[in-house]
């Protein structure tokens, strides 16, 4: 043993009496070191070290199996070299040219690919053959060479050598231990050779290593996280989610893909069960308060694994799209609603129906713009955004901004979120004023985020006719729901979608609010269910405009409230404002009593005075005298006066019971006059 280079003072050593309890340790206590004493190799000697390196080879088996393990991932790294990424390349592009089948030139361009990729891929494997096959021949003559000349001690030496090379390479990684499969109790869900299995049925060949692999949990989930073959990323696999479900008697919507912290390393999360069979109820109606649309967003639907989706009213324009029934009004119903929670959000609503789907946020107040289909008033407001974006853009020059930013949302005037909602019925070919909303819809798109003017575009004909591609695609969300073909999913999700395995027309079974959803603010594209909202039997959009309603009083916001120049632009030019659906709240313009100058004040209230008299006298029609009787503090001709400038004209011969013909109103002209005073 060696000797230390200065003497070790060994301490005082005392026998002492345990007591019953014992007692804390005091500090400075020394005690005699317990179990085996483990020296750092450098005190070692020789001998010691030799006995050590003995006792390893032998308990390795003299790395017999290293070796052999060695050789094994050479020759693997050659052949995953020999191969490069090409099979997963060409069998991308041939899925992708069987995909575009019916389309002539996608087609075309997708074999020119797969050809190209093939004379690539046999290029490369004669390169890599040839510059290996150098190194191997060169090799080989120079063992040939030591053989005859160097006689048996060369040749031993030559041997060992080649056994130190496979045991060099078959060594284990650092820290490397034998892998846990199962969790505490159980058996995995999937074990390593099914899912070896499943991943070189879908085209991946190579070994797979499971890190881990969890038995079924009492939700019915499980996750196994595994290393794929080389050269295979978590992407490519990802493209190829369907096919691994179908392998594994899973429903696509049942797997979930992630990356685990490298390109090559997947999560695999499954289920035994539809995650989207039932629906949820939105958490909007558990809350109280206002929510922050801008940086948290407005809970709208729901992923795999049950987990809340979030969208963000934030530097992104919507389009959500689907056919008939397929829940995208609902879908639209949830983030608007969301949205109406958060104060400086004004939300401007066009119609695309007659019905009544938007009138709750009308009637509580919470809406600042609303109308129905009106081509000329649509143009119109996009119009008035476009200058109101020039506006923005100025004061964020001013004060040195690029864009909107939590700071300036208040000093630019709100964020602006228009919704338009059936967007076929000003789109479609041959409309009026299509080419020029069109086109006003593609510069917001392009330009007016920074500015703070969002937009959620809404259609049931996700078509290039309806909606272009560059407008599609400059809005950054995009959810479509169940349409009726593959072309009409990728008009709304990209070109190549269907041919990555997300297409909105296969969905099995079919779900209302169920569809593909790019989500911008999360970096990703998946499948997820709108939450449920209902208004018809439950009134539960009206129950959160009212909420919405109560904190935009509170904080100043509620129309009227504020000046508006939106709404002022509409005035100018049309003469009728649709400020919270306009005077009568259903989204008809009119002169809203707030913008009416005095005498039209006066005017419309001796109209509805006149009318009022007619339904006590119980005729539609009526002297001028009897009328200003009945409403009190007015003359007859004074009621006169005010009826014809209100454009009820003068009097005329009516029939009144007991009187004959005498001279004075019919209903009908006087509830013309009120029609035209409140913009119907």
């Amino acid at each position: 043993m060696t000797t230390a280079p200065h003497p070790i003072r060994q301490p005082n050593l005392s026998l002492v009496k345990e007591p019953a309890e014992a007692s804390p340790a005091v500090e400075g206590t020394v005690v005699k070191h317990q179990g085996e004493i483990v020296r750092p190799a450098w005190i070692e000697s020789a001998a010691a070290r030799i006995e050590r390196a003995k006792d390893h080879a032998i308990d390795n088996k003299l790395y017999v199996g290293w070796s052999v393990r060695g050789y094994k991932n050479l020759a693997s790294r050659w052949l995953d070299v020999w191969r490069d990424d090409y099979p997963q390349m060409i069998a991308t592009a041939k899925a992708e040219r069987k995909d575009a089948k019916g389309d002539s030139g996608a087609e075309k361009a997708a074999h020119k690919a797969v050809k190209n990729l093939r004379a690539e891929s046999r290029e490369h494997k004669l390169w890599h053959a040839a510059k290996t096959g150098g190194w191997t021949v060169a090799a080989a003559a120079g063992t040939a060479a030591g053989v005859m000349v160097g006689g048996t001690l060369v040749e031993a030496c030559m041997a060992v050598g080649a056994y130190a090379v496979g045991v060099w390479h078959g060594r284990p990684s650092p820290g490397e231990a034998p892998l846990q499969l199962t969790a505490v109790e159980g058996q995995p869900a999937l074990t390593e050779e099914r899912l070896a299995e499943a991943i070189n049925s879908i085209g991946f060949r190579g070994a797979i290593r499971v890190l881990s692999a969890s038995p079924w949990g009492a939700d019915r989930t499980a996750t196994v996280v595994f290393d794929l073959p080389p050269a295979v990323t978590v992407t490519a696999l990802k493209k190829r989610e369907e096919a691994l479900a179908a392998f594994l008697g899973l429903d696509s919507s049942m797997i979930d893909i992630t990356k685990a912290g490298a390109a090559g390393r997947a999560s695999l999360w499954m289920t035994d069960r539809d995650p989207f069979e039932a629906p949820r109820p939105s958490p909007l109606m558990d809350m109280r308060g206002g929510l922050d649309a801008f940086k948290v967003g407005v809970p709208v639907a729901f992923n795999k694994r049950g987990i809340t989706i979030n969208l963000a009213i934030n530097n992104c324009s919507f389009v959500i799209a689907g056919m008939t029934r397929s829940g995208k009004g609902v879908g639209a119903a949830n983030l608007v609603a969301g949205a109406a929670m958060d104060v400086r959000i004004n939300l401007r609503i066009v119609a695309g129906k007659t019905n009544g789907e938007w009138d709750a946020g009308a009637k509580a107040g919470v809406v600042a713009t609303y109308f129905k289909p009106n081509p000329q008033r649509l143009l119109n407001l996009l119009e008035a955004l476009i200058a109101d974006m020039n506006r923005r853009n100025k004061i964020l020059g001013e004060i040195g901004k690029s864009k909107l930013t939590v700071e300036t949302i208040n000093r630019l005037g709100g964020i602006e979120v228009l919704v338009i909602d059936e967007l076929a019925t000003f789109t479609r070919p041959g409309l009026p004023l299509r080419d020029e909303i069109l086109e006003a819809l593609i510069k917001l798109s392009a330009v007016a985020a920074g500015a703070g003017i969002l937009m959620v575009l809404i259609t049931q004909y996700p078509e290039v006719d309806v909606i272009p591609q560059g407008l599609a695609m400059n809005c950054g969300a995009r959810w479509a729901m169940r349409v009726d073909n593959a072309t009409q999913s990728n008009a709304i999700l990209g070109g190549s979608a269907s041919g990555s395995g997300r297409d909105a027309s296969k969905f099995d079974p079919p779900m209302p609010g169920l569809g593909w959803l790019v989500n911008p603010f999360a970096g990703v594209t998946d499948k997820a269910r709108s939450f449920d909202l209902d208004e018809d039997e439950r009134g539960e959009v009206t129950e959160l405009m009212q909420r919405a309603a109560q904190l935009r009083e509170a904080a100043g916001r509620l129309v009227g409230q504020w000046e508006d120049p939106i709404e002022r632009a509409l005035i100018n030019a049309t003469g009728l404002s649709s400020a919270a659906g306009g005077p009568k709240r259903n989204g008809e313009p009119g002169l809203e009593v707030l913008h009416m100058t005095p005498e039209q004040k006066l005017q419309l209230d001796a109209a509805l005075g006149a009318l009022e008299a007619m339904d006590r006298l119980g005729r539609d029609a009526a002297q001028l005298d009897e009328m200003a009787e009945l409403i009190g503090d007015m003359t007859g001709e004074r009621l006169g006066e005010l009826l014809r400038a209100a454009g009820a004209g003068g009097t005329i011969k009516v029939t009144i019971p007991g009187r004959g013909r005498v001279n004075g109103y019919r209903r009908e002209d006087i509830a013309g006059a009120v029609r035209y005073l409140q913009g119907d």
